[in-house]
């Protein structure tokens, strides 16, 4: 296919150039985060580390972690670095766990975000002549306001749909014959269900592509989505504490996604030690903001687990590339002692032909775990017969131990009786009291 660049210059630069162009950035950046943060100058100097001792990515290493924490306890101006007369405007986390982590973006910072996102857009075939439906949420979640800054940059003909209201979706995507949909992946699913159950099939819909993200899915996912849609499902990944969804998109070849790194160097550590590891490593992701103004984050510990790369791709870019989250060093749950991944959960249900519409319940009983699993049957599978329901639930926790190396209660339940998400799915409702 004929490869779509909106900034070819960047997005193939030589290693040796990017390297030089991030170098110049980090050094001027450490100066900007040192003289206009208190809280970062101080970590610096715990650490003995002065901004004249980065004098290029080579010395990045030296510099302090940033995690989560830092930024609940900076809240809300800790680790501002611009005057707030200079800010545009804040997005923030869900804050599903203590203080909300907000962070601020100068015209500048929401300039090259939206320039990220239009990267997004273009690798998946998006040109002026398209219609891109937005149906991430608008509000302080950063999904909404990112794609549709980076659509108005392409220049497609951005429907600012949000989250929810799916029948308004349906009516928008088939009546606007919008070609592109941005949204989380569990709500792509619920798209599809819904356009299905009225009797459109993949072929009458206009879609081409769709961008999702925010939570993770499977391979599997992908294709079942790919499948009902009739298009190409790309991944996009972003964390509100960098920017906003834009800091890494998939291209053409569908093998992981590019890095921004003109504007983010990643970098995998051991979560444990905090030593970088060599290139192909698994291990933790850490992002280094190298030119946002209003809230740069020096080595932030994002709790993804993933690899990166810089195999040659076919689409051309340079761009390192990061493997699709392996899971969360903050989000895997140790039962029984054993580390659980809900996307361990999702690739059995998709391999033994369930939906990805699933829930975990992790409680403590008498000091000893209890992990259920409460699944939704498809329509083709359901049946009220208890013998037939006993028997598929036994198959499916069969399935689930050889995965997980432990048995959990499997309940399957009716279609639809498990909430349908608009925004990021609750997967997990872990009631021990873990301290």
């Amino acid at each position: 296919m004929s490869q779509n660049y909106y900034q070819k210059e960047i997005e193939t630069m030589s290693a040796e150039e990017m390297k030089k162009l991030q170098s110049e950035k980090l050094v001027k950046q450490v100066k900007h985060v040192y003289e206009n943060v208190p809280y970062y100058k101080n970590l610096m100097d715990e650490k003995g580390v002065k901004p004249e001792d980065i004098c290029g990515i080579e010395d990045l290493h030296k510099l302090p972690f940033l995690t989560k924490a830092d930024l609940r306890d900076a809240y809300p101006y800790g680790l501002l670095a611009k005057p707030l007369e200079d800010c545009v405007r804040i997005h923030s986390t869900s804050g599903t766990t203590g203080r909300r982590v907000v962070a601020f973006y100068t015209q500048h910072d929401v300039d090259l975000w939206e320039d990220c996102c239009a990267r997004a857009i273009t690798a998946v075939g998006g040109t002026k002549k398209d219609v891109c439906q937005v149906a991430y949420g608008y509000g302080l979640f950063t999904g909404g306001f990112g794609l549709n800054g980076g659509s108005h940059k392409v220049g497609c003909l951005t429907l600012p749909m949000s989250s929810g209201n799916t029948e308004r979706q349906v009516q928008f995507m088939m009546d606007m014959q919008a070609t592109i949909l941005c949204c989380t992946p569990s709500y792509a699913a619920y798209i599809g269900e819904s356009l299905k159950e009225q009797g459109y099939k993949p072929e009458d819909i206009p879609l081409k592509a769709g961008i999702f993200g925010a939570e993770p899915w499977t391979e599997e996912m992908r294709q079942g989505i790919e499948k009902t849609l009739g298009i190409k499902a790309y991944d996009i990944y972003g964390l509100t504490e960098t920017t906003g969804p834009g800091v890494a998109f998939e291209c053409s070849e569908q093998t992981g996604m590019h890095v921004n790194e003109d504007h983010f160097y990643a970098e995998i550590i051991d979560p444990d030690t905090g030593e970088v590891l060599p290139e192909g490593s698994k291990g933790e992701l850490v992002f280094t903001s190298l030119d946002k103004e209003a809230f740069p984050l020096l080595r932030y510990r994002t709790r993804d687990i993933c690899v990166l790369s810089r195999e040659k791709c076919s689409c051309g870019r340079t761009l390192v590339k990061m493997a699709k989250p392996m899971g969360r060093t903050d989000d895997m749950l140790i039962i029984r002692g054993v580390n659980v991944f809900p996307s361990q959960i999702e690739t059995v249900l998709l391999k033994e032909g369930y939906e990805p519409n699933y829930q975990i319940i992790v409680d403590r009983v008498n000091n000893n775990d209890t992990f259920e699993v409460n699944v939704e049957m498809t329509p083709e599978k359901f049946t009220d017969k208890v013998a037939d329901i006993i028997a598929m639930e036994k198959a499916l926790a069969n399935s689930m131990k050889i995965m997980l190396g432990i048995n959990p209660t499997v309940h399957l339940v009716p279609p639809k009786a498990i909430a349908r998400s608009e925004g990021k799915a609750v997967r997990v409702i872990d009631k021990r009291n873990l301290i």
